[in-house]
């Protein structure tokens, strides 16, 4: 094993064990987000060979599948609520669909400058704004009501703004999970039939993703800002609770010096 990105999911299950409803009910390894080379395989093994490079693209397969849900096409007008590493690599896939503009909101000012670096084409610090005056912000800097919101925060507000910015007849697409429970502006999406969808992950996207990555056309490299030694794991896991950087990895091979 060369390395591990610690998600969000991650730091839920260490801290308040479980993530939306699913509770961690028996001792659980964490860092899905692996990546390693094969060094010896079993003689019933076929489908994997020695010195084969074993990836896991998660994050990016997420947002293949939510731009996909969400129907982003040529032209389409996006906002991309939070600016996290899910965020991010939908600001990355919407860009790659042919969106033609890319509004990310987040509170951290360090982010939103890695959104701009990533192809996003206006960002907004969110303050002490309410859900409306968000709306509002996206509504002006796009020159319209996007047609396309992609929630990545989870959060009540995050999800109020963006019921409240989505054109009518337009997409919300769910990705982030916060509270089991929240209130919701849902007269409002309803009488201007504001379509919300949810996706759990990813759906038969890592072909796309593995393709993507193969043939350059997207880069996720900038997304990792942090890398951290096993034997600093606690502090790697305090970097990502903190919300510090993008993407936090644990480097499981001193001798590795890849991303």
């Amino acid at each position: 094993m060369h390395s591990v990105g610690i998600c969000g999911s991650d730091v839920h299950y260490w801290q308040n064990g479980r993530i939306g409803d699913f509770v961690v009910k028996d001792p659980m390894v964490l860092g899905h987000e692996a990546s390693g080379t094969v060094i010896k395989v079993g003689p019933g093994v076929t489908h994997l060979k020695p010195e084969q490079s074993l990836r896991w693209y998660k994050p990016l397969s997420v947002g293949i599948h939510a731009c996909k849900r969400a129907g982003v096409t040529l032209g389409s007008k996006v906002f991309v609520s939070g600016s996290g590493p899910i965020g991010l690599v939908n600001v990355l896939v919407a860009k790659m669909m042919g969106a033609a503009a890319v509004v990310i909101t987040d509170l951290s000012a360090s982010r939103l400058q890695k959104a701009k670096e990533v192809g996003a084409d206006f960002t907004i610090q969110v303050k002490n704004e309410t859900p409306q005056e968000v709306a509002s912000k996206v509504e002006s800097l796009l020159g319209c009501m996007p047609e396309i919101t992609v929630e990545c925060t989870g959060a009540q507000a995050c999800i109020q703004a963006g019921i409240y910015a989505t054109r009518s007849g337009g997409t919300l697409v769910l990705v982030g999970l916060g509270p089991e429970m929240v209130t919701v502006p849902i007269v409002n999406a309803a009488v201007r039939e504001v379509d919300i969808r949810g996706i759990f992950r990813y759906c038969n996207t890592w072909p796309v993703a593995i393709a993507l990555l193969a043939s350059k056309r997207i880069n996720v490299k900038p997304l990792v800002t942090h890398r951290f030694p096993l034997e600093k794991a606690l502090e790697a896991f305090e970097t990502t609770r903190r919300g510090e950087g993008v993407k936090v990895m644990l480097k499981c091979d001193p001798t590795d010096h890849s991303p």
